[in-house]
């Protein structure tokens, strides 16, 4: 539990989670206390990112408009809040989108050689593992 008030205060401090809350007024979503000092905030209406739920610092947005997130894809955008805390915040989103480009090379989608969706446990946030490119030729 003491982690969990840790990673609340750091991420407040490098401004990741005010930035998710900014994101969240931008695109509607309405914030509620959630568990183990995470913020959801639901009903989330940009079109971008395409992901069912996001995390921005503590901050973790969804566009279901109940906002309630349980079972493995809850531990899968805490441990993306976590990786908020190991990056300094806010570099974290560019670092993101590298790792985004980089599995997209490889395999053809953002996530499955993601670094970050990796480490937050790839089958936790509802994404599958694709082969690289270079393997799926050979099978062929």
């Amino acid at each position: 539990m003491r982690w969990h008030r840790v990673r609340q205060v750091v991420n407040v401090v490098n401004l990741s989670t005010p930035a998710g809350l900014l994101i969240a007024r931008i695109g509607g979503a309405t914030p509620r206390k959630g568990e183990n000092g995470l913020i959801f905030a639901h009903g989330y209406r940009i079109p971008f990112p395409v992901a069912g739920a996001f995390t921005v610092g503590n901050v973790i947005l969804t566009k279901n408009a109940d906002g309630y997130l349980v079972g493995e894809l809850l531990d899968h955008e805490s441990r993306h809040a976590t990786q908020y805390v190991l990056c300094a915040g806010l570099p974290m989103l560019p670092l993101y989108l590298l790792a985004a480009a980089v599995s997209l090379l490889i395999c053809g989608d953002p996530a499955s050689y993601n670094v970050f969706e990796r480490l937050a446990v790839l089958e936790d946030g509802g994404y599958a593992r694709r082969r690289p490119w270079w393997r799926r030729a050979r099978d062929t």
